[in-house]
């Protein structure tokens, strides 16, 4: 199993930034792939970004040239770094972890861009 626990949402004016963190249970170096979702009011949930272990990236393209997403293998933490925010990335951002072929997800953390 893996357990994740997220951190780093907040308020943010549009244009702003904001890096999320996601801290797993057990080493990077063990699952297939990390991602981060995100599910806005009414919506359905969505992919915004993942990285392979062998370290392919994919990004929805409505986050493409504004959000990374990065791993610190040590610290066994999965970040997305969140650039030029807008209204519409408002959203409870979840980290998600693919392991043995099952699904793991954290909480969620909450992300409200308005002025």
């Amino acid at each position: 199993q893996v357990q994740l626990v997220e951190s780093g949402g907040g308020l943010v004016q549009p244009g702003g930034s904001l890096r999320l963190s996601c801290a797993a249970s057990r080493s990077l170096f063990s699952i297939h792939r990390m991602g981060w979702y995100r599910q806005a009011p009414g919506k359905q949930r969505e992919l915004v970004a993942a990285v392979t272990l062998g370290g392919v990236t994919n990004y929805a393209d409505s986050v493409k040239g504004r959000f990374t997403i990065s791993r610190d293998f040590p610290k066994d933490t999965v970040y997305l770094q969140m650039n030029s925010l807008q209204p519409e990335d408002t959203a409870v951002y979840y980290c998600n972890a693919r392991h043995n072929d099952a699904d793991y997800w954290g909480q969620g953390t909450q992300v409200t861009v308005s002025s």
